[in-house]
C-alpha cells in the first residue's frame, strides 16, 4: 500500500514510519504545517525532518507554506476551538495530495500524540478521506509515543516544547508563569 504520512515533526514521525513500514506500506512523508510559528520553529522542525528522512531513505514531499497569516485568519474568530481548523487545514490538504498523486491512503504522525484531540482528528481525517475519495489509514500510534520520544533524544532531534501554533506557545508560557487567563 502506498501511504502518504503527514508529518508534524521527526520526533512524532519516527515510530509511525517504522510501524507502517513493518506492515508493508510504502511510506512517503508529507510536510505541510502552516500552523507552526514562529518561522524559526517552523524551520527547525522542517530541517530536522529533512535530515532524518535522508538517513532512512524516506521520500519526503514538502509543501513549504509558512502560513502565519492564512492560519491566523482561519482560527481568529474562535481561538479556543482552533484545533479543529488546524486539523482540517493539514488533513484535508494531505488527503487532496494523496488522491491527486496516486496514493492508496493517508494518515498523520499527529495520531501518536497523547496531547492531541485524537477522536476529533479522526473525524476530520475521515471527512477528508470521503471528500477526496482516498482511504484514511487509521492507526492509533499513541502507544508508541514514549518510544518515539526516546528514539528522538537518542538521535539528537530537535525537540519542540509546544504543539506548534502561536496560541499553544502562549498557553505554554502562561501555564509556566501561572498567569492563566
Amino acid at each position: 500500500m502506498k501511504t502518504l504520512l503527514h508529518i508534524c515533526c521527526a520526533p512524532c514521525a519516527n515510530q509511525c514510519i517504522d510501524s507502517l513500514r513493518n506492515e508493508g506500506s510504502e511510506v512517503t512523508g508529507y510536510w505541510y504545517n502552516p500552523n507552526i510559528h514562529p518561522f524559526t520553529e517552523y524551520r527547525a522542525r522542517r530541517n530536522c525532518l529533512r535530515e532524518y528522512a535522508a538517513t532512512i531513505a524516506l521520500p519526503l514531499v514538502e509543501k513549504n507554506d509558512y502560513g502565519l497569516r492564512p492560519f491566523v485568519r482561519t482560527v481568529a474568530d474562535d481561538i479556543e476551538h482552533r484545533c479543529v481548523k488546524c486539523y482540517e487545514m493539514r488533513l484535508f490538504e494531505t488527503a487532496r495530495f494523496a488522491a491527486e498523486n496516486g496514493f492508496d491512503g493517508f494518515t498523520s504522525s499527529l495520531f501518536i500524540s497523547p496531547y492531541q484531540q485524537h477522536e476529533l482528528m479522526r473525524e476530520v481525517a475521515e471527512h477528508a478521506a470521503d471528500t477526496y475519495h482516498v482511504a484514511f489509514v487509521y492507526r492509533d500510534f499513541r502507544p508508541l509515543f514514549k518510544a518515539g520520544q526516546e528514539r528522538a533524544r537518542e538521535l539528537g532531534f530537535y525537540m519542540q516544547k509546544y504543539c506548534g501554533c502561536v496560541f499553544s506557545e502562549e498557553e505554554r508560557y502562561l501555564k509556566k508563569s501561572k498567569i492563566i487567563p
